[in-house]
């Protein structure tokens, strides 16, 4: 528009499950703007791939510079996880987290069991256990093909059920202390960022961690517990089994003689509860619209300095929910000063 000095969103392009692309443009008007809702990864990617980001990075990918906006995938940040194998002698119930431990440090405290969470007695395949992580992190590159990633599920299959009874009892940060960053890798939007959550390069991350494993280990060695587990399977040699299983690609190199500020380094593993990126009052506004842009805004976990201990997908739905209605009353109240 003549005369305009910020620039403005005014559309979006999108390809439907056919791969077919479309182009959809929004009105003029104060009531109407482009939400972007992509989570704590995508929606740092996508505002770079707009144009909107550290201005060294756009210009890296050949991307025009809208605005020059340096917070743009800066604060990110992923409540870790370290957990413990128990092997069971008797069958354990299903269970998914459904319960919580809320200790005084900041660690929370959870547990998941049976057989949904082995993946189902047909697969024998962890999901975020899977053996196919393993085969990632020691297969060589030029041999890593479908077929040869698969293999260990295959061979899982072959074990006794009595090799996946047992659960987990994990550990998980609350609001870490570490924060990292998010980088575009290529200007296809389908592919995936680089992130680096810079897992414990804050001490006190790593001893909150340290205390949940001790506390961990408290309720393992625990009188209420002991049915549950191998009176021949202490402590150490339980951190030593799940220290092997494929939890991540990192080389497996923990033994008991070890601390556990090495447990907790090695066996570190996403929840997939990322945060940041996009935060509040460094890219949007209190009213998540995007700074130094019109008509733009963005809803979602990225623009959390802080997330909750258990899941936030609660939280992320409360947040929609509020704005949507925000956003509503915003809307009406432009009409009725139209009409005036």
């Amino acid at each position: 528009m003549a005369g305009r000095t910020r620039p403005r969103a005014h559309g979006v392009i999108f390809r439907d499950e056919t791969r077919t692309k479309h182009k959809a443009y929004i009105k003029n008007g104060a009531k109407n703007e482009i939400i972007l809702s992509a989570g704590a990864l995508g929606s740092p990617q996508l505002l770079m791939l707009s144009g909107v980001g550290p201005v060294d990075q756009l210009r890296a990918h050949n991307i025009k510079v809208v605005l020059n906006q340096p917070s743009v995938g800066q604060g990110v940040s992923d409540n870790s996880m370290n957990t413990v194998f128990v092997p069971s002698p008797i069958p354990t119930e299903v269970s998914l987290i459904q319960v919580v431990g809320i200790t005084h440090f900041g660690s929370y405290i959870d547990a998941a069991s049976g057989e949904n969470f082995a993946g189902g007695a047909g697969t024998k395949d962890y999901g975020m256990f899977s053996p196919k992580i393993d085969r990632l992190s020691t297969v060589p590159l030029q041999e890593k093909s479908p077929e040869a990633i698969a293999q260990p599920v295959e061979s899982r299959k072959k074990m006794g059920q009595a090799a996946f009874n047992g659960g987990f009892i994990l550990e998980k940060i609350m609001g870490p202390l570490s924060k990292g960053h998010l980088e575009l890798r290529t200007r296809n939007p389908n592919d995936n960022p680089s992130v680096t959550f810079n897992y414990f390069k804050e001490p006190q991350d790593l001893k909150r961690c340290v205390q949940g494993i001790r506390t961990i280990e408290k309720i393992i060695e625990s009188k209420s517990f002991s049915k549950f587990r191998y009176d021949a399977m202490p402590f150490p040699v339980l951190l030593n089994l799940t220290a092997s299983a494929p939890l991540n690609l990192l080389p497996k190199r923990y033994n008991m003689s070890m601390p556990l500020e090495d447990y907790c380094r090695d066996t570190v593993m996403t929840i997939w509860h990322y945060h940041g990126g996009c935060q509040v009052g460094k890219v949007v506004d209190s009213d998540y619209k995007v700074l130094g842009i019109d008509a733009f805004r963005v809803i979602d976990g990225s623009t959390f300095n802080y997330s909750p201990g258990t899941n936030p997908q609660a939280t992320v739905m409360m947040l929609g929910r509020y704005m949507g209605v925000k956003i509503l009353n915003e809307r009406r109240g432009v009409e009725a000063t139209d009409k005036e």
